[in-house]
Protein backbone atom coordinates (compact mmCIF):
# COMPACT_ATOMS: atom_id res chain seq x y z
CA UNK A 1 0.00 0.00 0.00
CA UNK A 2 3.17 2.06 0.34
CA UNK A 3 4.25 1.88 -2.71
CA UNK A 4 1.19 2.81 -4.24
CA UNK A 5 0.32 6.16 -1.63
CA UNK A 6 4.04 7.01 -2.95
CA UNK A 7 3.44 6.78 -6.83
CA UNK A 8 -0.43 8.95 -6.03
CA UNK A 9 1.75 11.18 -4.29
CA UNK A 10 4.11 12.17 -6.96
CA UNK A 11 2.05 12.02 -9.62
CA UNK A 12 -0.50 14.51 -7.84
CA UNK A 13 2.57 16.32 -6.76
CA UNK A 14 3.24 16.91 -10.37
CA UNK A 15 -0.24 17.53 -11.39
CA UNK A 16 -0.82 20.51 -8.72
CA UNK A 17 2.62 21.43 -9.29
CA UNK A 18 1.69 22.25 -13.28
CA UNK A 19 -1.65 23.21 -12.59
CA UNK A 20 -0.26 26.18 -10.17
CA UNK A 21 2.76 27.70 -11.88
CA UNK A 22 0.27 27.48 -15.07
CA UNK A 23 -1.94 29.66 -13.26
CA UNK A 24 1.25 32.04 -13.04
CA UNK A 25 2.63 31.47 -16.27
CA UNK A 26 -0.24 32.23 -18.25
CA UNK A 27 -0.98 35.91 -19.27
CA UNK A 28 -4.16 37.63 -17.39
CA UNK A 29 -5.91 38.04 -20.77
CA UNK A 30 -5.34 33.73 -21.33
CA UNK A 31 -6.88 33.53 -17.64
CA UNK A 32 -9.78 35.64 -17.92
CA UNK A 33 -10.97 34.38 -20.88
CA UNK A 34 -10.82 30.69 -19.80
CA UNK A 35 -12.35 31.11 -16.31
CA UNK A 36 -15.51 33.46 -15.08
CA UNK A 37 -13.45 34.56 -11.56
CA UNK A 38 -11.61 37.10 -10.92
CA UNK A 39 -7.28 36.86 -11.84
CA UNK A 40 -6.72 37.32 -7.61
CA UNK A 41 -8.81 34.24 -6.60
CA UNK A 42 -7.06 31.95 -9.66
CA UNK A 43 -3.63 33.32 -8.78
CA UNK A 44 -4.94 32.21 -5.00
CA UNK A 45 -5.89 29.07 -6.43
CA UNK A 46 -2.68 28.19 -8.00
CA UNK A 47 -0.86 29.54 -5.01
CA UNK A 48 -2.50 26.81 -2.92
CA UNK A 49 -2.00 24.14 -5.66
CA UNK A 50 1.91 24.76 -5.70
CA UNK A 51 1.78 24.95 -1.66
CA UNK A 52 0.11 21.52 -1.53
CA UNK A 53 2.27 19.77 -3.91
CA UNK A 54 4.86 20.77 -1.97
CA UNK A 55 2.86 19.18 1.34
CA UNK A 56 2.05 16.10 -0.71
CA UNK A 57 5.70 15.21 -0.76
CA UNK A 58 7.94 17.06 1.79
CA UNK A 59 6.55 16.36 5.42
CA UNK A 60 6.45 12.58 4.05
CA UNK A 61 9.64 12.11 2.68
CA UNK A 62 11.53 14.13 5.55
CA UNK A 63 8.90 12.89 8.14
CA UNK A 64 9.15 15.83 9.98
CA UNK A 65 4.90 16.63 10.65
CA UNK A 66 4.09 13.88 8.27
CA UNK A 67 0.51 14.46 9.42
CA UNK A 68 0.60 17.53 7.13
CA UNK A 69 0.41 14.99 3.91
CA UNK A 70 -3.23 13.86 4.32
CA UNK A 71 -4.11 17.54 5.55
CA UNK A 72 -2.77 18.24 2.01
CA UNK A 73 -4.28 15.85 0.35
CA UNK A 74 -7.50 16.74 2.13
CA UNK A 75 -7.17 20.26 1.28
CA UNK A 76 -6.51 19.39 -2.39
CA UNK A 77 -9.53 17.31 -2.40
CA UNK A 78 -11.77 20.85 -1.23
CA UNK A 79 -10.21 22.38 -3.75
CA UNK A 80 -10.67 20.02 -7.02
CA UNK A 81 -14.54 19.32 -5.36
CA UNK A 82 -14.73 22.82 -5.85
CA UNK A 83 -13.55 22.58 -9.33
CA UNK A 84 -15.90 20.28 -10.45
CA UNK A 85 -18.68 22.15 -9.46
CA UNK A 86 -17.77 25.63 -11.12
CA UNK A 87 -16.71 22.86 -14.49
CA UNK A 88 -20.39 21.75 -14.37
CA UNK A 89 -22.15 24.79 -14.06
CA UNK A 90 -19.97 26.39 -16.09
CA UNK A 91 -18.76 24.26 -18.87
CA UNK A 92 -19.85 21.14 -20.69
CA UNK A 93 -19.94 18.65 -17.74
CA UNK A 94 -17.21 15.86 -19.39
CA UNK A 95 -14.49 18.75 -18.52
CA UNK A 96 -15.46 17.82 -15.04
CA UNK A 97 -13.47 14.04 -15.50
CA UNK A 98 -9.97 15.19 -15.08
CA UNK A 99 -10.83 17.51 -11.81
CA UNK A 100 -13.27 14.75 -10.59
CA UNK A 101 -10.21 11.87 -11.10
CA UNK A 102 -7.39 13.90 -9.46
CA UNK A 103 -10.50 14.74 -6.29
CA UNK A 104 -10.61 10.54 -5.75
CA UNK A 105 -7.06 10.28 -5.83
CA UNK A 106 -6.73 13.16 -3.12
CA UNK A 107 -9.57 11.47 -1.10
CA UNK A 108 -6.87 8.36 -1.36
CA UNK A 109 -4.05 10.21 -0.20
CA UNK A 110 -5.90 11.67 2.25
CA UNK A 111 -7.33 8.34 3.66
CA UNK A 112 -4.17 5.85 3.06
CA UNK A 113 -1.88 8.34 5.17
CA UNK A 114 -4.62 8.93 8.11
CA UNK A 115 -5.75 5.31 8.36
CA UNK A 116 -3.68 2.53 5.50
CA UNK A 117 -0.40 3.58 5.98
CA UNK A 118 0.01 6.30 8.40
CA UNK A 119 3.81 7.63 8.94
CA UNK A 120 5.59 8.18 11.93
CA UNK A 121 7.85 11.27 12.97
CA UNK A 122 11.43 11.17 13.15
CA UNK A 123 12.51 11.65 16.68
CA UNK A 124 14.93 14.46 16.88
CA UNK A 125 17.56 12.35 18.19
CA UNK A 126 17.61 10.39 15.11
CA UNK A 127 17.08 13.17 12.94
CA UNK A 128 20.55 14.62 14.45
CA UNK A 129 22.19 11.12 13.99
CA UNK A 130 21.12 11.33 10.20
CA UNK A 131 22.58 14.82 9.81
Amino acid sequence: MTYALWTVQVLLAVLFLFAGGMKFAMPVEMLTEQSVFPVSFIYFIGAVEILGAVGLILPAALRIRPVLTPLAAAGLLIIMIGAVVSTVLTMDPSFAIMPAIAAVLSAFVAYGRWQLAPQSERTARRALQLA
